[in-house]
This record gives C-alpha cells, sequence and structure tokens, in this order.
C-alpha cells in the first residue's frame, strides 16, 4: 500500500471511532455493567459496533503496512498528529480510567490520601462515573500523578475540564516521546522514522493514551526520555543524574518504569562492564531515580501505599493475562472431575516468581552480551505478560522501548494489533465476555512459547562442531 493512501485511510479509521465515542463511548452515565449483547440491542448499538469495528480495522490496517518502511520522520509525525486529531474532542474511548483519576484528584485536594481510601469516602461528587469495582480500592498510581490530578480537578472544577486536562497530560506525553525517541533510535541503530511509526501510530495510541486519557502516556513519555539522555550521553554524571531524574518521575507516575532502572545502569557504563564502571556512573542513575521517587513521595504528603496499591489488578480476571489464563484453564479442566478449585492465586504467585528470576536473568544477560536497552524492552515485555491483568494500553510500554531497540518488528507489532480489538468503544473488554476459548488458547500459546524457549537456550548451549573437512 502506498505511504500517503496508509495516511489518508488511517485518518478515516480516527474519524470513524470518533464518531463512535460520541455515540457510545465511555460517557460519565453510561451502563456501568454492560455487556457485548446490550450494547448491541442498545440506542445505535449496531452502528456503534460497526464504526467502532471498521474504524479499528482502518487504523490498525493503516499502521501495519507501513510498520517497515515509513518514508521519513516528519511524514511519519505529520501522519500521526492528522490521526490523534479528531481524538482530542472526543468523549473517552475504550476506557472509563479518567474518570477514576478525576475522583482521585478531588480526595486529594480534599485532603484524603487516596492510598488508604477508595474515592466513596469522599464522596466523589462524580462517584457514578466510575465501575463500582473500582470504588473502593485504593489508588494503583505513583505520588506525582496523585498531585497532578489534585491540581487538575482543582483547576478544572468539573469532570468535562477535568478530563480535558487529564488528556493534555497525555498529548504532553506523547510529545516527550516524540522528542525522545529518535535519540534513543539513533543509539541503537534503528532508524528513527521506524520507531516513531511504530511507537505513535499503533492504534493503541489514539484510542488508549489520547481518547481514554490514560496516564500510561506520561509515564512512557518520561521513561524514553531518561533512556534517551543516558543513551546521548553515557559516562557524564549531570546527564546521568537528569536521565536518572526523569526515570524516577516515571516511576512515580507508575511504579514499573522502575523495571528499567537497573537497565539504564548498565548503559550508563563508558567502556567494557565492571563492577567498578557500574558503580562509578551507574550509581548516578539508580541513585538519581529512587531518590526521585521518594522526595516526590515524601513531597506530597503521601507514602508507599501505591505499591500495595498494584494488589487491585487481581480483582480483574481477563484471559488475556497468562497467569490468569493458566489458572482459569486450570479450573476448567479440574470440573471436568468433578473438582472446584481457585488456581489463581497459585498460578499469579508463580508469575510473580519467574517475572522476578527473569528480570534478574535478564540483567545478567545484557550484562554479559551488551545491548541494554533492548533487554529493558524484553524486561518490560515479561512484566506486562506476567502480570495478573492486562489492559491493551499496558503493551505500549514494551512497544515504545522495543521499536527503538529491536531487529525483528513482527512478534511485538502483532500483540499491539490484537490487542486494539480487545475493548469496545464504552470500554467493555472483550476477554471478560470470551473465557471460553480464550483461556485454554492463551495457556496453549504459553506452552508453546515455552517450548520454543526452553529448545533456544538448549541449542544455544550446545557446542559449534568443528569443521570437519578443514585440514
Amino acid at each position: 500500500m502506498p505511504h500517503h493512501l496508509s495516511r489518508w485511510i488511517g485518518l478515516a479509521g480516527s474519524v470513524l471511532l470518533a464518531v463512535a465515542a460520541y455515540l457510545g463511548g465511555a460517557l460519565p452515565h453510561g451502563d456501568l455493567r454492560p455487556t457485548p449483547v446490550s450494547i448491541w440491542q442498545g440506542p445505535n448499538g449496531p452502528l456503534i459496533i460497526g464504526l467502532w469495528l471498521v474504524g479499528t480495522a482502518l487504523l490498525a490496517g493503516a499502521w501495519w503496512s507501513l510498520r517497515d518502511r515509513a518514508p521519513s520522520t516528519r511524514w511519519v509525525l505529520v501522519t500521526v498528529a492528522l490521526w490523534l486529531l479528531p481524538m482530542l474532542f472526543t468523549p473517552p474511548l475504550g476506557s472509563r480510567d479518567a474518570y477514576a483519576y478525576a475522583c482521585q484528584g478531588a480526595s486529594y485536594s480534599a485532603g484524603i490520601n487516596p492510598y488508604e481510601q477508595g474515592v466513596s469516602a469522599l464522596p466523589c461528587p462524580w462517584l457514578d462515573t466510575i465501575s463500582y469495582i473500582w470504588r473502593d480500592t485504593p489508588a494503583p498510581y505513583g505520588p506525582l500523578f496523585v498531585v497532578l490530578s489534585g491540581a487538575v480537578v482543582s483547576a478544572a472544577g468539573s469532570l468535562a475540564g477535568s478530563v480535558a486536562l487529564f488528556r493534555l497530560l497525555a498529548v504532553a506525553g506523547v510529545g516527550l516521546t516524540a522528542w525522545a525517541l529518535p535519540v534513543l533510535a539513533r543509539r541503537c541503530g534503528v532508524p528513527p522514522q521506524r520507531a516513531l511509526w511504530l511507537a505513535l501510530a499503533c492504534p493503541l495510541v489514539p484510542v488508549h493514551l489520547i481518547s481514554g486519557a490514560h496516564n500510561d502516556a506520561l509515564m512512557v513519555g518520561l521513561l524514553i526520555a531518561g533512556l534517551a539522555v543516558v543513551a546521548a550521553r553515557p559516562g557524564r554524571p549531570l546527564p546521568l543524574l537528569a536521565g536518572g531524574v526523569l526515570l524516577g518521575l516515571a516511576a512515580a507516575v507508575k511504579v514499573t518504569a522502575l523495571v528499567v532502572v537497573p537497565f539504564a545502569a548498565l548503559a550508563a557504563i563508558v567502556g567494557p562492564y565492571r563492577i567498578r564502571a557500574l558503580v562509578r556512573d551507574g550509581a548516578w542513575v539508580v541513585g538519581a531515580a529512587v531518590a526521585t521517587v521518594v522526595a516526590v513521595t515524601l513531597a506530597a504528603g503521601l507514602d508507599f501505599g501505591f505499591i500495595s496499591g498494584l494488589e487491585q489488578g487481581g480483582l480483574v480476571v481477563a484471559w488475556t493475562s497468562p497467569p490468569t489464563a493458566v489458572g482459569q484453564s486450570a479450573g476448567y479442566v479440574a470440573a471436568l472431575f468433578g473438582a472446584h478449585i481457585d488456581a489463581l492465586p497459585v498460578t499469579r504467585g508463580i508469575a510473580v516468581v519467574v517475572l522476578v528470576a527473569v528480570l534478574v536473568w535478564l540483567w545478567f544477560r545484557a550484562l554479559r552480551r551488551g545491548e541494554p536497552f533492548w533487554h529493558a524492552g524484553l524486561a518490560l515485555t515479561a512484566t506486562v505478560a506476567l502480570s495478573p491483568l492486562f489492559h491493551p494500553w499496558y503493551w505500549i510500554w514494551p512497544l515504545t522501548v522495543l521499536a527503538a531497540t529491536a531487529r525483528r518488528t513482527r512478534w511485538f507489532a502483532l500483540v499491539a494489533l490484537v490487542s486494539a480489538f480487545l475493548v469496545l468503544a464504552d470500554g467493555t473488554g472483550l476477554p471478560r465476555w470470551s473465557k471460553m476459548p480464550g483461556a485454554p488458547l492463551m495457556t496453549l500459546l504459553v506452552i508453546v512459547v515455552v517450548v520454543r524457549l526452553v529448545r533456544s537456550a538448549r541449542a544455544a548451549r550446545r557446542p559449534v562442531p568443528a569443521d570437519r573437512g578443514a585440514d
């Protein structure tokens, strides 16, 4: 497909999604317990689903067609701006999280610690816009975003104004990514236009980051900026300190950003990887990142409750999380023999242990083989894959880093492509209504991936046979 045709096809898809958002997006007073059937039977149901499906397909197809052949950086940035433009003026698409942000901001502005009490304690003036499951749970977001949420609500004074300001924060995050990603890509030997296209033209960005106003946009922007500063000035204390501060700010939005800090410490080293060099150069990055998180937390008058708040993700059961799918499948198999078990705590607990082991292994692998930024992307991939909950916009974390570091793009681009179709316009997650066959199929995929990884590891350990034909 010619690149100019892809641009206008993607724009058409974005416009159709904007119309779907107005007709049946995540509206403030919409149905909090919708199903695909109730949406279809509701007002304009077939039209809403049709617009969502065709719009997503056009946007995803245009992105996929140019994933390895974007013409230039400027062309990509103009195209991305065109695709994002319709999303700036729509109701939220695909999620009601922006309303939860507003309520948490209102709680913080009223002097309530959102890590200790849910938004129903205020009560939030917009409580009826939030799904019931999240009304009494603590905030899982970092202290920087809690402070920003309070400032947004105080400045806006209304729900619509708050959503608009949260969307501007998301635009700022995307803009920061657009500025920093080419720097990181060049340092990693990847064409910057390819990296920008994969990361910012992905359909997850206009739908979930901009229209959905997710704070992941700000977190990713700060994270990529931190990595870019480290990549551009390794071995120099002040730039490394600045890079660590940016990574700390990213973690103060969402704590999962800390996963990349050990890899950034390796990237900070000039010359061979040695313990002395790691202490000399990497300590600037690690120290600055940790100190920033602590300083922001104390300055906000909060505690570290956002860490325990991450446990609330376990309340949602969806097969798009591999450990959750394995637990569901174990329960289904047990039911065939008349037993009723809840395997989710076991499989999710095992996944946490496996995640820690994988992160340690990836760090030592980067220490031996180099390419710390590539391994940082893999670390984020493992973090998303082994978490008890998967939302489509979570995939933007590894996608953005991998876009600037990976040689092969098909596998992570394919995950993003599939993820774009997992949530309807109003935020209804299709995985909740497709546990069968979703969970068994995901479990089968986990088995296939594990077998291939084991075979690959064994093949890498085999000694290379000597050339018998040599003299």
